[in-house]
């Protein structure tokens, strides 16, 4: 138990994990107001509106920098963690968005052409991030840390 307790007492987890909440309740909202329709999956899936993996490890920079300091170890792994994140989200995922995308179009003329293909074989187009996503999602993560830390 003491662990636990531990665990949500610490300003660094709790700023990452709530970094990470918050991003997926906005991210869930603005498609809804987007496209009129809830979808459940947005509040665990990826990509979207803001990055909350960008709030995520934004948060836990900013957190670990508020705590240790910026010339500690521990801040300098979490900003280099989060801008390997932040890269990854708008690079190698994005475009394997952008390929799954192109793929279900193709489907979806194969399927118009009288092929068979079953749903499932549908690929996830919400995978990475655009530029703007991803500094929406690090205001975020930064702002949450700091009111946090302020606490």
């Amino acid at each position: 138990m003491d662990f636990i307790r531990e665990l949500f007492q610490n300003k660094i987890f709790i700023s990452a994990a709530l970094g990470w909440l918050v991003a997926q309740i906005l991210k869930t909202l603005i498609h809804l107001i987007l496209t009129k329709k809830f979808v459940a999956e947005r509040m665990v899936g990826s990509g979207g509106m803001p990055s909350s993996h960008s709030a995520t490890v934004c948060a836990l920079a900013t957190a670990t920098g508020i705590q240790y300091g910026g010339s500690g170890f521990e801040f300098a792994v979490t900003v280099m963690l989060a801008i390997i994140v932040m890269y990854d989200a708008m690079g190698v995922r994005r475009e394997t968005g952008k390929q799954g995308q192109v793929l279900n179009e193709m489907l979806e003329v194969f399927t118009n052409m009288g092929k068979n293909i079953s749903p499932e074989a549908k690929l996830k187009e919400f995978v990475g991030h655009t530029p703007l996503q991803v500094l929406m999602g690090a205001i975020l993560g930064i702002v949450i840390a700091v009111i946090v830390a302020s606490l």
